[in-house]
């Protein structure tokens, strides 16, 4: 029987050492695939080169137990995909949101999860506990694999589907290549806007220049988390009692000097984009009989380039309410990886994995805000927004694992026959431990009027906090390990295998994000207008005179303490008959604990937990029973294969698929308090009554495959949801937007995908060069609102980000000569729900977006490539619509890369 229990309000023996660790790190801040020896070296032919690519895939998809979408890395440098999240909007079914957020049959990103060779991960993203996918380079990826039918040995976390990221493995003999390149961008190659930063901005990271001082860090220590004159006249008088409220007023001023403030905006030419990778691997036999074998790959990437974006967002209701934004991003990527593996013999071997990523954002933007008093029409004056933000994310990842079979090797080495009862028992493993990190030394946020005109005229606002700063760092740190066991048996018409395997993870997340502002609320227009770094400079902010201060903003209860653990034990039994039918059972267990605290860094008198309530000790303990979250479950799976050969193909297989699994809320969203997503800038309430949703899977899937390397695969699935989370649009004062998280009542998905590869040579001769791959997905969406939604305007609707269609298409060419190779790719999706409205307002479309790539690659000789890429050929654009009237559109403009490789 299935059994579903839910508890709150019980301390895991976990959450007490994973907060421990937490709040004591917060005291005293306060205070792949496997080692494929056997696999071919990868050689510079042209001919073929993207069909071989899928042909060589064709056999585990035939041997998967479920419904399994790869896409290799030869198809991924076919198309000219950087990220891992642009190369997996090419799989059947799967779409891409914000570019990094994937999509997986119509499911948002809360329902995919994300693995690296099989291990979970953790997430530099700073409100979600999804991985940004637009943080994995290709480079470092051997294939992708989409699974979107759930197996007993996948987490059943399981919604969309599941995306396991396999990077490249030990090579089979000498590997050494080079390549460098660069590109532009047509809405990029005028000037960029730019400010003074610090030595180490062209490698992705702060020197310290952005970051909080030593003195601001001491002095929230030493006035108790605030600088209010009154609370720092206090301080002082305890060592002189003579001190005034103006000597307090000098210390505030004194400190505000400790802020980073060379803020000037101005335009610079900035640099060409340029992309350097280098690679290295070899393996080696040990020992003279060469059964053993030991062989490493590392590899450097290095990545820049210089966006510039364009954004207009409009009202709805109102016309002349405006904002336009113009905003230079300048993106630095860094990754390095090592790898080694050890072969003792051809039934075990062991393979290590490193990996380091470093992806920093550093943006500046300028955005005019217009209203009924300041028309967009005239353009003579506007709300000005100055606003820089250096965001640096590092993932850092080491990974043990191993494979182990009892074959004829293992029994010559153990020297009895006694023991040929085990032949075919294996033994598979793994332990991953990372880390990831986000820091943002320094947001800051200036507030201004500006008048156009010659020369233009900008003022500062007569605010106190006219200019926001912001301090935010997030580590989220994960250990996760696993086994399975498995036995196979084989009779004249049988095959089975028993396998079973247990997997542990536990996650512990820090968030911290500390808030000031600085202004003045009487200084005149003179000292306010000018240069920014002038502005704030430290002649305004000494003189008493206009009244310049620092103060320490915001509730404080943006940051918070995450932690959650999952135990896991599965069994499957595998059996064949006759390499007709094969039927696949499993039964998963999983015990959940989850617990989410909000806390407040400045609060330096005691346990800095935020409570909901007053009340001291008691307080705090009935928070913490609210934030614990435990879930004891039992999730089924059942997959059916029939196969026939010769059945309008060489190989034929019809899949059947049914499934029970459950999405948990995220980290941060069972606890009571509110907090600003980074991200949307929305007001998120989260909510301690959220459950896990509950699904119930079935798939049917059809699968042709041709000798020649054609194939056709079609598939028919639906999804039945109970309780899916949300985010409801909720009541919110001024011009705020605000979500709350709940459970909707239900949801349903139904949809078909088809997909095909075809050698258009069968067509006619002279189209011998050329293949077509493609698919198509048709979705059907409803969600229903349920009664603890707040007043949506339309309680069924369809799911949030689910297109009704999407389609891929790819023309390739691959050249007689074996010179030359290109490729057309076209990428669409059908209009999807970005936001729901409330209370009669309309909910807006993200529309569709016709994406049309090529690359070209030529081969002069067998060690050099030469590549180049042409990204939205069409010049599309990004447009979100409500009620028909465009809310917010955004160039996205054309990109033309080059790159020239050299291997060995």
């Amino acid at each position: 029987m299935k059994k579903n229990v839910i508890k709150k309000g019980v301390l895991p023996a976990f959450t007490v050492s994973a907060l421990s660790l937490a709040i004591g790190a917060v005291a005293q801040e306060a205070g792949s695939d496997g080692f494929a020896l056997n696999k071919p070296i990868e050689e510079v032919v042209v001919v073929g080169r993207l069909k071989s690519s899928a042909e060589n895939v064709v056999i585990e998809r035939l041997e998967q137990e479920v419904a399994i979408d790869f896409l290799t890395s030869e198809a991924i440098g076919r198309v000219g995909d950087s990220t891992v999240a642009a190369a997996l909007r090419r799989v059947p079914g799967v779409t891409l949101v914000d570019d990094k957020y994937v999509f997986v049959r119509g499911l948002g990103e809360r329902y995919s999860s994300t693995l690296l060779n099989g291990a979970v991960v953790p997430s530099p993203d700073l409100s979600r506990s999804v991985i940004p996918l637009d943080i994995f380079p290709t480079s470092i990826v051997e294939s992708l694999a989409v699974q979107k039918v759930h197996s007993a040995d996948m987490p059943a976390a399981f919604g969309g589907g599941s995306v396991d990221i396999r990077t490249k493995g030990i090579p089979t003999d000498l590997v050494f290549n080079i390549e460098i390149g660069s590109g532009m961008n047509t809405e990029s190659d005028g000037d960029f806007l730019s400010y003074e930063g610090g030595g180490d901005d062209a490698w992705g990271k702060d020197d310290g220049t952005r970051a909080l001082s030593p003195a601001l860090t001491q002095a929230l220590r030493t006035y108790g988390g605030s600088f209010d004159r009154n609370d720092i006249l206090a301080e002082m008088r305890k060592t002189n009692p003579n001190a005034t409220i103006s000597d307090a007023e000098a210390v505030n001023r004194q400190l505000a000097t400790e802020l980073y403030r060379k803020i000037n905006v101005y335009e610079v030419s900035g640099d060409p984009d340029f992309s350097a990778e280098a690679n290295l691997g070899n393996r080696f036999y040990l020992g003279d009989a060469e059964e053993t074998e030991f062989g490493f790959l590392a590899g450097i990437a290095y990545d820049s380039q210089w966006r510039n974006k364009k954004s207009v967002s409009r009202s709805v209701t109102e016309s002349e309410e405006v904002d336009v934004k113009n905003e230079t991003t300048q993106n630095v990527s860094l990754t390095a990886n090592l790898g080694f593996g050890l072969r003792l013999n051809e039934d075990h071997y062991i393979e290590t994995t490193s990996l380091y990523l470093r992806n920093t954002d550093d943006k500046i933007s300028i955005t005019d805000k217009y209203d009924l008093d300041k028309p967009f029409s005239v353009g003579s004056n506007s709300d000005r927004v100055f606003k820089l933000r250096y965001e640096q994310r590092e993932l850092e990842i080491h990974q043990i694992r191993g494979e182990h079979k009892f074959g004829e090797a293992s029994r010559e080495l153990f020297g009895s026959e006694a023991l040929a009862i085990f032949e075919g028992l294996g033994f598979d493993w793994f332990y991953s431990d990372s880390e990831s990190t986000t820091e943002i030394p320094n947001e800051v946020s200036v507030q201004s009027n500006h008048q156009f005109g010659s020369p233009s005229v900008t003022t500062v606002v007569r605010d106190s906090s006219s200019a926001d700063y912001r301090f935010t760092d997030l580590e989220d740190q994960v250990e996760s390990y696993g086994w399975e066991v498995n036995m196979p048996l084989t009779t004249r018409d049988w095959a089975f295998e028993v396998s079973g395997g247990a997997e542990y993870w536990q996650k512990v997340r820090t968030y911290q994000q500390t808030q000031f502002g600085l202004g003045s609320v009487s200084a005149p227009n003179e000292a306010l207008t000018g240069p920014l770094a002038m502005v704030y400079g430290d002649r305004n902010i000494l003189d008493q005179d206009l009244g310049y201060q620092v103060a320490v903003a915001g509730s404080n209860s943006e940051s918070y303490l995450a932690a959650n653990r999952v135990d896991a034990y599965y069994g499957k039994f595998d059996i064949t008959w006759q390499e007709t039918w094969r039927v696949v059972a499993g039964l998963r267990y999983e015990d959940y604990q989850q617990v989410g605290l909000t806390w407040d860094p400045l609060d330096f008198t005691g346990i800095p937990i935020v409570t909901s309530e007053s009340g001291g000790q008691e307080a705090i303990a009935k928070e913490l029973q609210d934030a614990v979250f435990t879930n004891d479950d039992t999730y089924t799976s059942l997959a059916a294969t029939y196969m026939r050969p010769g059945f309008f193909a060489e190989d034929f297989q019809l899949r059947f698929g049914y499934s029970e699994t459950t999405v948990r809320p995220d980290l941060r969203e069972i606890s009571k308090a509110s907090y600003i997503d980074p991200i949307t800038g929305a007001l998120v309430f989260g909510n301690p009554d959220v459950t896990p949703a509950q699904f119930k899977n079935y798939d049917v899937r059809a699968e042709w495959f041709f000798s020649n390397g054609d194939n056709l695969t079609a598939s028919l699935f639906y999804k039945d949801i109970n309780d899916p989370i949300e985010q409801f649009q909720a009541a919110a004062g001024d011009t705020n937007t605000a979500v709350e998280i709940i459970n909707a009542e239900s949801a349903t998905i139904t949809g078909v995908e088809l997909e095909f590869m075809k050698d258009l040579g069968d067509v006619s001769s002279k189209l011998m060069p050329f293949f077509l791959q493609g698919n198509l997905t048709l979705l059907d969406t409803e969600l229903v609102a349920g009664s603890k939604a707040d007043a949506p305007t339309n309680p069924t609707r369809d799911l949030v980000g689910a297109s009704n269609y999407s389609a891929n298409l790819i023309l390739g060419y691959d050249a007689p000569n074996e010179q030359h190779s290109a490729t057309l790719s076209y990428n669409v999706f059908g209009e999807r729900l970005y936001f729901a409205g409330r209370n009669g307002e309309p909910d807006a479309y993200e529309q569709p977006f016709n994406s049309l790539d090529a690359t070209y690659s030529y081969y002069p000789t067998e060690a050099i490539i030469v590549k180049l890429k042409l990204k939205n050929i069409l010049d599309e654009s990004l447009q979100i619509e409500r009620d028909n009237v465009v809310t917010f559109s955004e160039d996205v403009g054309q990109s033309l890369s080059a790159s020239v490789q050299y291997q060995f």
